[in-house]
């Protein structure tokens, strides 16, 4: 990465995967270790008083590439001049709540937050969407940014590419840089597929390392759900995992990949079946700072069976927020 300052968004900066993510972006994992930041950090006034106190701890980190710090609750001020954009803010699913509820409470919040992007982000803005559900807010923030291109948006599955290699090596008992080729497939929800189908652990192929009763029986739901079991395991979300996905994601996305692929959801362009027009994960590499889906790889029954549902459950939430009015006309 060039030494050139580079300014950098955080929604929901000031709660706990904003807490865990501003460290590193401000010591240089995001961007390498000769990019100087300037962080702004965007809160609802509830939650103005943390990011402030957040503020204090990276002065007193005294991180050499951090060059300012600011906090604000206006969305246009935060993207101004925004590089990289990193939407973490958004309403979690109460208890009780519908999909469709959760769906229409986040289209208002990533509606106006792609709209702000699109009133002053910089030319070169990379937008990374961490909130859930983040396939659609994905898809929502792009719609209302008409000058970004969209591939400049993406949502996160990284975590979930990084659950499903972190899988694979404890079950095969070796290193995760062992460990190539997975992909995940579709919605960041539990629809989503985790393919091994073109994996290598050791440069030896995982379909015939691992049999399809476990694939279909403890890999993919445990994949699917491994946020729940944290929750039930520590009480509380998976913070610091998410916050990692984040760096590696947009580390990847700017400094490339190399022949490896990872996982991204990003506008689909028909590839794979997948209808063009909705935020869907693929397996991907980022080539000259933009992702790339990996073509011509086989789909065998067992996969497509699986990436088909996915990709439904992301027409579905497209539709639902069409219904609801939160899409521009023609998107």
């Amino acid at each position: 990465m060039s030494t050139s300052t580079m300014n950098v968004t955080v929604t929901g900066a000031g709660g706990q995967i904003g807490y865990a993510l501003l460290f590193r972006i401000a010591s240089g994992d995001l961007l390498g270790p000769t990019t100087p930041v300037n962080l702004t950090l965007l809160e609802i006034p509830s939650g103005r008083k943390a990011a402030e106190g957040t503020v204090l701890e990276l002065q007193d980190c005294a991180f050499p590439l951090l060059r300012s710090v600011t906090v604000t609750e206006d969305p246009v001020r935060a993207f101004d001049g925004a590089n990289i954009a990193l939407l973490v803010g958004s309403k979690p699913r109460a208890v009780g709540m519908e999909r469709v509820a959760l769906l229409e409470s986040n289209g208002r919040i990533f509606g106006p937050a792609g709209a702000a992007l699109n009133a002053g982000a910089a030319s070169d803005v990379r937008v990374l969407v961490v909130g859930n559900p983040v396939n659609t807010n994905a898809l929502v923030a792009s719609a209302f940014a008409p000058d970004i291109p969209v591939d400049r948006f993406t949502a996160m599955t990284r975590l979930d590419h990084n659950r499903g290699v972190a899988q694979l090596a404890v079950r095969l008992q070796i290193p995760v840089a062992e460990i190539d080729g997975l992909t995940i497939w579709g919605n960041h929800s539990a629809s989503q597929y985790p393919d091994v189908f073109h994996a290598t652990a050791g440069g030896r192929p995982v379909s015939e390392l691992v049999g399809e009763d476990w694939l279909a029986g403890e890999f993919i739901p445990r994949v699917a759900n491994r946020g729940y079991e944290i929750i039930q395991a520590r009480g509380a979300s998976s913070v610091a995992s998410a916050a990692n996905a984040v760096i590696d994601h947009v580390h990847d996305w700017v400094n490339g990949t190399g022949d490896r692929w990872t996982s991204a959801g990003i506008m689909s362009d028909g590839s794979y079946g997948v209808p063009a027009g909705i935020v869907s994960s693929f397996p991907v590499r980022s080539v000259d700072g933009r992702w790339q889906i990996v073509p011509d790889l086989a789909i065998n029954a067992f996969s497509r069976a699986r990436i088909d549902a996915s990709v439904a459950e992301l027409l579905d939430e497209r539709d639902a927020i069409r219904a609801l009015g939160l899409l521009p006309a023609g998107r």
